[in-house]
């Protein structure tokens, strides 16, 4: 777990003249689970858009597995294997869940609109392919009963379950998670860590923000914490936990 696959080093973003992110140095290493936590109006959002180029840093490189990404479109990035989730679940409503899933495939031959009639037999095998490993995840996150329906039936908890099976349909190395327990109910929060640990386990790595500790601190090997934009400290969970800095970050001390 020493290789670094994400490193972003002097990022900066200032909105209206507010600095929104000042100088921000964010690692990530390979094969790792890592936090970025830090109070309500500390950047960290921010810090993700500028991490997957939804929005453009004023100043500062991102990269990932060895190559330089900020100047990549959010499509590219993902399509590199760095993808991402959002606060609010974002899922296609009037769309079935299993489409949801369906529409995250990368690289499909039948994209192309004359190989759909010069290689249909590609084309059918791949589909049903897809179909599988979709299945195979919506079973994984306990949405297969679900398939045929809407996503917009799905509960909030449950959507965040489909939003992240639909980043694990991009066969991503690394997914950015923006508090995947924000919402949802104690026992989905039990499942989704759960799940963030097999997904680890098989050599996914994660970056979590999330303000509920318990979370942070029970799946995280290395935790960054932001404060006004800017790098406050980074270390262990226990490390954090009893850093008076981050203590008085978070109470105002």
């Amino acid at each position: 777990m020493n290789e670094s696959l994400l490193v972003a080093r002097g990022l900066s973003k200032s909105f209206g003249g507010i600095k929104a992110v000042n100088n921000a140095l964010i690692e990530v290493k390979l094969k790792s689970i890592t936090g970025l936590i830090g109070p309500n109006g500390a950047g960290k959002t921010t810090l993700f858009n500028l991490l997957s180029n939804f929005i453009h840093p004023d100043q500062g490189e991102v990269i990932f597995a060895g190559k330089t990404i900020h100047q990549l479109p959010p499509h590219q990035i993902a399509l590199a294997g760095c993808v991402r989730t959002f606060q609010v679940a974002r899922v296609l409503s009037r769309l079935s869940v299993l489409e949801n899933m369906l529409l995250a495939t990368q690289n499909q031959t039948g994209e192309d609109f004359f190989q759909v009639w010069f290689k249909q037999k590609q084309v059918r095998s791949e589909e049903r392919e897809n179909k599988d490993f979709a299945m195979s995840i919506l079973e994984n996150v306990g949405l297969a009963a679900k398939a045929n329906d809407y996503a917009g039936a799905l509960s909030g908890g449950q959507r965040k379950l489909l939003e992240m099976g639909r980043a694990l349909m991009t066969r991503p190395k690394l997914i950015l998670l923006d508090e995947p327990a924000a919402g949802v109910n104690p026992t989905l929060i039990g499942q989704i860590c759960e799940h963030i640990l097999s997904w680890n386990e098989q050599g996914i790595s994660f970056l979590i923000i999330e303000h509920n500790m318990d979370v942070i601190m029970s799946l995280c090997h290395h935790v960054w914490v932001m404060a006004e934009g800017t790098n406050l400290a980074d270390g262990t969970p226990n490390e954090i936990q009893n850093n008076t800095q981050v203590l008085e970050a978070y109470l105002g001390g």
